[in-house]
């Protein structure tokens, strides 16, 4: 019996290590401003972070809110489309990802039960970059969007 439970617990870790191991989005994603187009009111994030724990993802980010200031956020969730709790992002307190195919991410952040914003973040077929479209409303309500395109390190 206590082979069993052993064999199963093996065979779900290694599944769910294959299953994020060819996710093309895993990996250190550096900013490449000079292909991005950034609004001035927005967050810009220099350096990305997808890493596999687990059966979950963690998402470290490395940015400069609109004022200069630098923060560094931080969020471990699963691609199923739930909100699960943010730290540090200056917008947002939650962050829910839904894979909608085998490149493509949608991202919802929130604060409580408000939308902040969204992005569609697509990895290139060779892997090499990401371009992730975000749209979003600023302190004035004025809506605005960008697209920041990053290069896998």
């Amino acid at each position: 019996m206590k082979a069993r439970i052993v064999l199963a617990t093996l065979v779900g870790f290694i599944a769910a290590l294959a299953l994020y191991a060819a996710d093309p989005n895993l990996g250190t994603w550096k900013l490449n401003e000079s292909k991005s187009k950034l609004a001035p009111s927005g967050a810009k994030n220099t350096l990305v972070v997808y890493t596999a724990v687990g059966d979950s993802v963690k998402v470290t980010v490395d940015g400069v809110d609109w004022k200069g200031k630098t923060f560094q956020a931080e969020w471990t969730g699963k691609f199923d489309g739930k909100d699960y709790p943010l730290k540090g992002d200056p917008l947002g307190d939650s962050w829910s990802y839904t894979k909608v195919d085998a490149r493509t991410l949608a991202l919802t952040a929130k604060v409580g039960d408000k939308t902040i914003y969204t992005s569609k973040i697509v990895a290139s077929p060779d892997g090499k970059t990401r371009t992730v479209t975000s749209s979003a409303t600023d302190d004035q309500g004025k809506k605005y969007s960008t697209t920041a395109v990053y290069d896998k390190q």
